[in-house]
């Protein structure tokens, strides 16, 4: 036994006291390490060393839980279309994923964090930012389609901001994904089909897809690159219905009789028909990707990455009503059971979406592993064109053109720079230490057209921009007391300023004004090695999570003045913890990990209406304290009873209640909007043979509320935030050495769900892939 953990240990980026973890693949690389032989398997070296020649976001050491999942893992167990496929099964993480494809909602939610706070963690690709940290919401999401699948060769998921690395959008969780470098030629091709049958209130379709991905690569001496093409062409379902509650609707015979409204209830349980189904998108996204290195002296690698991602986007309406005629009613006044309601023109509106974005990164790193080394990081994400589309006049005339609206938010984006050292002055300390600079750019006008479907934007209808800029710097020691026990201890200093932020209306621009603080948050963490079989870790971080530019920035102009602005929005500020204790199993071929968890959140960034002031005003506000007490099990383990089964799960308990908020008492004591109290994950995968593998996923998430109040207590509709227990089913054979080909369900059971928008129904995947 200690002749297979001791190896491996010393491999880990962290050493005895932190051992790297991996939901699917921990248990399998470390039984392939041994006192005398250790392996020369890739995936393995890349999962457990952070190697200098892959870029990559990871500090060397890591004071914290961290799960993951290789490329190999990916392609056994997992029916990945999208990159945030790849995170469905690790512990506490939940992506809101309305539909292949989804571009602008699908969230990161974490242990104390819902899928309302995307501004919580932090998303890197390959060293590069793919969080927006632009603004906190739904359509602040990380940009998945800069990274495909087919490209991943692992993905680090680090727990809490207990790393001085990384700033305050941390305090969830950090993702980092590592995509592949070739060590000699080598292509790849894959061609994926999926289709989803879809019934809900008055819709009952199937929406289908297709994806194609090709991608190449060689390693000539010191040089290196890979290009990587994407296209992902996919038809959604609804995500959005058209509605109106009963008791808005005229008593009397006025409006034109129409039929077709289907009866619901609403998330408060107010009765109100649903009048059609919008946000029906049919996406076109084109990725490509050109990745090259440069090994500068066998210790010394440059690389660079340029990515483009394009985004075109259709949606579509289907209407429910129709009049005595039989004829569809897109708009006016309708007449239901006897009350008259108003369908305004943009009730039930089309929209369109054509982006193109493009990121730059590059990275230069030594990797002596002497007293020192040093690394260099910068990379910029830019909205080269972003231009919605949407009409103001009714469907049908819409539909030919018509009046409307054009949103550009070219000129949007972020960019980062981070320069990094490592010195070790002994076996005992390592100290890793650098400055960052994050620095964003939100850019938006709206503006009139004639034509919302071609024509060119005219007026101004309103605008708005604002930039803010984080520099920080960062210091943490690793100190290895002794056999048993080692200590991290580290600190960030933060200087944040927000400036140049403007509103605008159709005549008049006003400022807002500028803001400059300063942060300092400590981290520590300290492990005990017990035995061979079990470590004891303990970590403690401060993390504060600046006010984004779109939180701080808001209101509207009247009458010469910037209304529903809070210029004085505080930081959110947590303190996290975390206790685990980590036993190998089975040999070394399994883990499993109990850890506690407990975050205070003071000043938490919320939208909600502040009954203090009449009249009563609704915007992004501070909560005065969140508190979350958690409990995360983990388990993996492979050749389980037999040769061949692995099996990993986990199940997360967390209490996360509002425990003071002066200006809405009414959410006192009540759950955190979107964090449910149980989160569980299965997967059971087994390889019958080296050509047949195959994967049962179970995933389930508790009851949760998405008012800070508690009050929407119907979870199962529109607007509602639900539990829900799905299965997902994978069966992949290997046709011969270059050819495989799979097949899978995701929802098998065919679980209706909620957040917000409908999640997808059962959905059949088939794929086919050539590799050489």
């Amino acid at each position: 036994m200690k002749t297979i953990l001791r190896p491996a240990v010393i491999a880990c980026a962290i050493a005895a006291a932190f051992p790297c973890l991996s939901q699917s693949t921990f248990a399998n690389e470390l039984s392939k390490l041994s006192a005398h032989q250790p392996t020369e398997d890739k995936a393995s070296v890349d999962r457990v060393v952070i190697k200098g020649d892959k870029p990559t976001s990871l500090p060397t050491e890591i004071p914290t839980t961290i799960e993951g999942i290789n490329a190999k893992d990916i392609e056994k167990t997992i029916n990945a279309i999208d990159a945030e496929d790849a995170l469905k099964y690790l512990p506490s993480l939940l992506v809101r994923k309305r539909y292949v494809g989804d571009f602008n909602h699908a969230v990161l939610a974490t242990r104390a964090s819902g899928t309302g706070n995307s501004a919580r963690s932090i998303v890197y690709a390959d060293g590069i930012l793919l969080s927006n940290l632009l603004g906190n919401g739904a359509t602040f999401t990380p940009r998945w389609g800069l990274v495909t699948p087919e490209e991943i060769q692992r993905v680090d998921v680090l727990y809490g901001p207990f790393s001085a690395a990384y700033s305050g959008n941390s305090v969830g969780a950090v993702v980092d994904y590592v995509t592949r470098m070739p060590e000699k030629f080598e292509a790849h091709a894959k061609l994926v089909g999926f289709s989803e049958n879809f019934q809900e209130y008055g819709t009952d379709k199937k929406f289908s897809g297709k994806q194609l991905s090709g991608s190449v690569g060689d390693k000539q001496g010191a040089f290196s690159w890979w290009v990587n093409i994407n296209r992902l062409d996919s038809d959604g379902h609804p995500i959005a219905f058209t509605n109106k509650l009963v008791s808005a609707g005229v008593t009397g015979n006025a409006g034109k009789a129409v039929t077709g409204a289907i009866a619901g209830k609403n998330p408060q349980g107010q009765d109100w028909w649903l009048m059609a189904a919008t946000g029906q998108y049919h996406t076109i996204q084109d990725h490509a990707k050109v990745k090259l290195a440069y090994d500068i002296t066998p210790t010394l690698r440059a690389s660079y990455t340029f990515g483009v991602w394009r985004n075109d986007m259709n949606s579509s309406v289907e209407s429910y009503l129709r009049d005595a005629a039989g004829n569809t009613v897109y708009s006016g006044d309708v007449n239901i059971a006897g009350k008259k309601y108003t369908i305004n023109p943009t009730d039930m509106a089309n929209s369109k979406n054509q982006l193109e974005h493009i990121t730059h990164g590059l990275h230069v790193k030594s990797n002596t592993k002497g007293t020192w080394d040093w690394e260099l990081a910068a990379s910029l994400y830019d909205y080269n064109k972003d231009i919605a589309r949407a009409p103001t006049v009714a469907i049908p005339s819409a539909d030919a053109g018509g009046a409307g609206r054009v949103t550009d938010g070219s000129g949007t984006g972020w960019n980062t720079l981070a320069l990094k050292g490592i010195w070790r002055p002994n076996a005992e300390h390592t100290a890793e230490f650098g400055y960052q600079r994050e620095a964003y750019k939100l850019r938006t006008l709206v503006s009139d057209t004639t034509d919302w479907i071609n024509g060119a934007a005219s007026k101004r209808f309103s605008a708005f921009r604002g930039d803010s800029e984080l520099n920080s710097f960062f210091l943490q020691d690793a100190w290895r007391i002794n056999a048993t026990w080692k200590t991290i201890l580290g600190g960030r200093f933060e200087q944040w300023s927000a400036h140049d932020g403007a509103i605008s209306n159709a005549s008049t621009t006003l400022a807002f004004g500028t803001r400059d603080e300063n942060y300092f948050s400590p981290k520590v963490a300290v492990a005990f090695r017990a035995s061979d079989e079990l470590t004891l870790k303990a970590s403690l971080g401060r993390a504060v999570r600046m006010p984004t530019v779109s939180e701080l920035y808001q209101g509207t102009v009247s009458t010469q003045t910037i209304v529903n602005n809070d210029p004085n929005l505080k930081p959110e500020k947590s303190w996290t913890s975390e206790w685990s204790a980590e036993q190998s199993l089975n040999d070394g071929k399994g883990l499993l990990r109990a850890t506690f968890f407990h975050e205070d959140t003071d000043d938490a960034l919320y939208s909600q209406t502040n009954t203090l002031v009449t009249p009563n005003i609704t915007n992004i506000q501070n909560v005065d304290k969140i508190r979350t007490n958690g409990l995360e099990l983990a388990y993996q383990n492979s050749d389980v009873m037999i040769n061949g089964l692995d099996l990993a799960a986990s199940v997360t308990y967390a209490d996360s209640k509002i425990v003071k908020n002066d200006k809405f008492q009414k959410s006192v004591g009540k759950w955190q909007p979107r964090v449910p109290q149980w989160r569980a994950n299965f997967v059971a995968s087994y390889r019958a043979n080296e050509q047949l593998t195959t994967t049962l996923g179970v995933r389930y998430s508790g009851r949760q509320y998405g008012s800070l109040d508690n009050s929407d207590s119907n979870a199962f509709t529109y607007f509602g935030f639900s539990s829900f227990l799905v299965a997902d089913l994978r069966i992949r054979y290997k046709l011969d050495k270059q050819w495989s080909g799979a097949i899978g369900i995701d929802n098998l059971n065919n679980k209706k769900y909620w957040a917000f928008h409908p999640y997808t129904q059962r959905s059949v995947v088939a794929e086919l892939k050539f590799d050489y």
